[in-house]
């Protein structure tokens, strides 16, 4: 099929060489309906690689050269985007809704294959749900459901058979790399899966005096924050991470926030690192119970935590409900905590 792909592409140049568009450049096109935006943005990692002014009826038309084929972003406004390849010699097409551009967006025209296909498989990664919940699966439903999955995002790539051949060979990798991250984690999942006894912390330091473990919350569901004063991501939970104390306050749940501060951020000095973790929690009054960890990392260690913020539910019995869990942030949670009658 790849062969027949490539085959079909080389034929495609050789007609474009015919044509008179020019292939340092391309033309982008189309009308977005409801839209209250004046301006097109063309976005690369790099930042902007182009501004295309909208008319009064939507439409617009302007033409751009790009360094490479690629994945960009057509965006209206920070939250009005869309993913869309372009390369030098595309004439594409597109029409759609600017309220709901990840959905209703349409290519057509020279090189929108690609755009299209990229919709697709997005839509069918939003479709998949929570991917713990394929982890959670016995075995032999497990193996069935990844053989599935491969097999129809398979099908969504081998449907487009215009599309450019660099972009057909990282979808094909990216394929087998879904498959392989779920073989990897469905092995841990069986070490730190649902209903395995947790792995323990013991003597962490607490703000408000002595120290704390995780048999000190027996009998209590435990939702652990492990957090550092100096990530921003873990710092922007945070407000969502006190109201969620507060509205759960009196019940059979405890907020723990364990922070991993350390010397290497801190001039060397783990007396520096447990001092600005002393008065950031004091700074922002922050609730829960908050702890440090010091030097010992061995339970981020047996969490195989190696980005921040992570948050982790282990029932009234130290077992795990979830050693990924979702961020405060996500309405998910909450549901959680209902499907386990907290």
């Amino acid at each position: 099929m790849k062969k027949i792909i490539t085959l079909l592409f080389g034929l495609l140049i050789m007609v474009s060489c015919k044509e008179e568009h020019p292939k340092e450049y391309l033309t982008l096109s189309g009308k977005l309906e409801n839209n209250k935006d004046s301006i097109i943005s063309i976005m690369s990692r790099k930042g902007i690689v182009k501004t295309i002014k909208i008319n009064d009826d939507g439409s617009f038309k302007d033409t751009l050269k790009v360094e490479k084929a690629a994945v960009y972003s057509f965006e209206t406004s920070p939250n009005r985007r869309a993913p869309i390849y372009l390369k030098n010699g595309y004439d594409i097409v597109l029409k759609g809704d600017a309220g709901n551009s990840m959905k209703s967006f349409k290519f057509s025209g020279f090189g929108s294959e690609n755009s299209n296909f990229i919709l697709a498989q997005i839509e069918k990664s939003q479709k998949m749900g929570d991917p713990q919940e394929i982890l959670n699966l016995e075995e032999a439903t497990f193996r069935k459901k990844i053989d599935e999955i491969k097999f129809e995002y398979d099908s969504i790539l081998n449907s487009y058979s215009n599309i450019d051949s660099t972009l057909y060979s990282t979808a094909k990798q990216q394929n087998e790399q879904l498959v392989t991250y779920f073989e990897n984690a469905y092995s841990q999942n069986k070490i730190m899966g649902k209903g395995q006894p947790s792995p323990k912390f013991e003597n962490y330091i607490d703000i408000k005096g002595g120290t704390k473990s995780l048999e000190s919350f027996k009998g209590k569901f435990v939702y652990i924050d492990i957090w550092a004063t100096w990530c921003g991501p873990c710092i922007q939970q945070i407000p969502y991470l006190e109201k969620l104390e507060k509205e759960y306050h009196g019940k059979n749940i405890e907020f723990v926030s364990i922070s991993t501060d350390e010397y290497t951020r801190n001039g060397g000095s783990w007396e520096a690192a447990e001092k600005k973790w002393r008065n950031f929690v004091k700074n922002k009054n922050m609730g829960g119970t908050q702890l440090w960890s010091g030097q010992d990392y061995s339970f981020q260690q047996a969490y195989k935590i190696t980005s921040i913020p992570r948050f982790i539910l282990i029932d009234t019995e130290g077992k795990i409900v979830n050693a990924n869990a979702p961020r405060p942030s996500e309405p998910r949670l909450k549901k959680l905590f209902a499907s386990l009658g907290i």
